[in-house]
């Protein structure tokens, strides 16, 4: 009959334990997108009691096709594409809206990106807050797919944004759990 060995039997135990607690709780931390209002618009939550403040886009968010398209970050032959990325542990609590002279104005809110379709060329993107704006000058040709990041900190003493170029990878990993709220042009 053979034996049993019995020294590996703790550090079995132990991996397996490691590993089963690692895969519950990857499904718990990742947070779920929060679903539409029933009047289209979108809030960003802060807070889970039964009084959370509430950041909404003033406007209805596109529909849930419009989302997984724009997720695939493609661009359009005729188009130069900008995607808007507005996730930062710091920026909890204002609508930013984002402009370029000529477009729609882009509402966001924090945990989420938005499309734009510009025509070809230079144009500077401007984000307005309570406290100040900043700007960012984007060019590019027919076919082009850029992202810039909306960066901001919100301290007790006052807050401050800015716009910074990214990059795709960093920006389809980053968008993985945010909301669609705009896609213009």
């Amino acid at each position: 009959m053979k034996e049993l060995d019995m020294s590996n039997i703790p550090r079995r135990a132990a991996l397996l334990g490691l590993a089963g607690f690692a895969v519950l709780g990857a499904g718990c931390m990742t947070k779920p997108l929060r679903p539409a209002n029933a009047d289209g618009t979108y809030c960003y939550r802060i807070g889970k009691s039964y009084r959370p403040k509430l950041t909404c886009t003033p406007g209805a968010i596109p529909s849930a096709q419009a989302e997984a398209q724009a997720r695939e970050f493609g661009g359009v032959s005729d188009r130069m594409t900008v995607y808007l990325v507005r996730k930062r542990w710091g920026d909890t609590g204002f609508v930013i809206p984002v402009s370029t002279p000529g477009v729609q104005t882009v509402d966001t809110v924090p945990e989420t990106f938005a499309r734009l379709r510009l025509a070809p060329g230079a144009h500077v993107l401007t984000a307005t807050w309570p406290e100040g704006t900043t700007s960012l000058e984007v060019s590019g040709k027919a076919g082009d797919v850029l992202v810039v990041e909306v960066i901001g900190q919100i301290w007790a003493w006052g807050s401050k944004y800015r716009l910074e170029p990214g990059t795709i990878d960093d920006a389809r990993e980053r968008t993985r759990n945010l909301r669609l709220v705009a896609d213009v042009g």
